[in-house]
């Protein structure tokens, strides 16, 4: 039996995807940790560095909208991938803030071209049915990235930061560059159709699901509710994720009295749990209603930051791990299967270019506002549960963001 292509993509997103978490993102704060450290340099300045990664985001968000819903995602990849490369090679000749500002834009500006979002947008034309499936699918390489975070931490210990950015961005371009080449825009551009099943003509009383979808624009979407209340809702739980991405190690090593090793195999715990919460949203995401789900997750999310925030046995920094983990790996993938289930896909680059600058509140504030706090207080405890009361809270945005009509 002939594989669908469209999950031939999703594992290639999953890689890429896999690359862009273990080298970078779940290992930023093994960065932040030791360039801290040996570089002096405060934990504000420092989560700056993802600050830019978020801001770089939203100001790209609708130009890459506007490209994908016209030309489609392979080259913007491709393009994406060497850029993303050559952050880590120049990460690794970095001697002064502003030249570690300047590699981050280059990092930034290559994941941005290169990962979830135009992989997302490339992938919702190519499922409907299967759509949350296909994402989660394609969300395990995010999740599975965490598993190299202590390859990453030892490499740094045994063979300084330098070498570890400059391998980075060999493997990155190496690996990243074949993978690029797998993506296509459309089913047809291969013989296919969506999810890989011959369309079904409509059929009185039909479900909601077998009906042909409502396509919303760009404009149309702004005027509903539910763009600015999954938008909210997702930056919202953002604080957390970007926050414990760039300080959970920090927190555990200064804070808690962990080292780097131990710090990191609790950042691998939670990315167990993560990969737990991906499978599952595959599993239920195309059956049980997304928003719902994700309003538990935020609850999770909230109830998993004050447990790192508060541990005082390794039993609470285990239930963080899980808690967070699970609820990021279900409630991410979820997020865009919610925006294309709402809107269609007739400017669903557009509509999550959009999006991302509310989002990108979320992913600036909460590494900032952790950092700030811990070097005002020398504490991350007034931080992480501001931040971590925010993102319960918007546990109501999901509940409230209905479908349009």
């Amino acid at each position: 039996m002939k594989l669908f292509y469209g999950w031939r993509m999703v594992g290639a997103g999953a890689m890429i995807q896999f690359l862009h978490a273990g080298l970078l993102m779940q290992a930023f704060g093994a960065y932040v940790a030791v360039l801290s450290e040996e570089r002096g340099w405060s934990k504000t300045a420092l989560s700056g560095g993802a600050a830019l990664q978020s801001l770089e985001g939203a100001v790209l968000g609708p130009a890459l909208g506007w490209a994908m819903d016209r030309f489609g995602a392979r080259s913007m990849v491709q393009a994406g991938i060497l850029i993303f490369g050559a952050g880590f090679l120049v990460l690794s000749q970095v001697d002064t803030l502003m030249g570690f500002y300047g590699a981050v834009l280059l990092l930034a500006l290559g994941t941005s071209l290169s990962g979830y979002f135009p992989l997302t947008v490339t992938l919702v034309h190519w499922f409907r049915k299967r759509r949350a499936r296909a994402l989660s699918t394609m969300g395990l390489g995010l999740a599975l990235g965490g598993v190299v975070v202590p390859a990453v931490a030892w490499t740094m210990q045994a063979y300084g930061w330098r070498t570890t950015a400059f391998a980075s961005g060999v493997l990155s371009i190496v690996v990243g560059w074949p993978l690029a080449r797998v993506l296509r825009r459309h089913p047809s551009d291969m013989g296919e159709t969506e999810d890989g099943i011959p369309p079904q003509p409509a059929v009185p009383g039909a479900s909601a699901a077998d009906l042909p979808e409502r396509h919303f624009t760009a404009r149309e979407a702004l005027r509903t509710p539910a763009f600015w209340l999954l938008a909210l809702g997702h930056g919202f739980a953002l604080l957390v994720v970007t926050a414990v991405n760039v300080h959970a190690i920090s927190h555990m090593k200064e804070g808690l009295g962990y080292t780097l090793g131990q710090a990191s195999f609790v950042i691998t715990l939670m990315t167990v749990a993560q990969v737990g919460g991906v499978l599952l949203g595959a599993a239920v995401g195309d059956r049980w209603d997304k928003a719902h789900i994700a309003a538990g997750c935020m609850l999770a999310h909230a109830v998993g930051l004050l447990m790192l925030t508060f541990a005082v046995h390794p039993a609470m920094l285990g239930a963080f791990a899980i808690l967070h983990g699970m609820a990021w790996g279900l409630r991410g993938p979820l997020m865009q299967a919610l925006r294309a289930d709402y809107f269609g896909l007739q400017a669903i680059g557009m509509i999550m270019g959009l999006s991302a600058f509310i989002i990108s509140v979320g992913q600036v504030a909460g590494p900032m506002v952790a950092g700030a706090f811990a070097d005002a207080t020398g504490s991350y405890r007034w931080g992480f549960t501001a931040l971590a009361l925010v993102a319960g809270s918007g546990s109501l945005l999901f509940m409230l963001a209905k479908k349009p009509k």
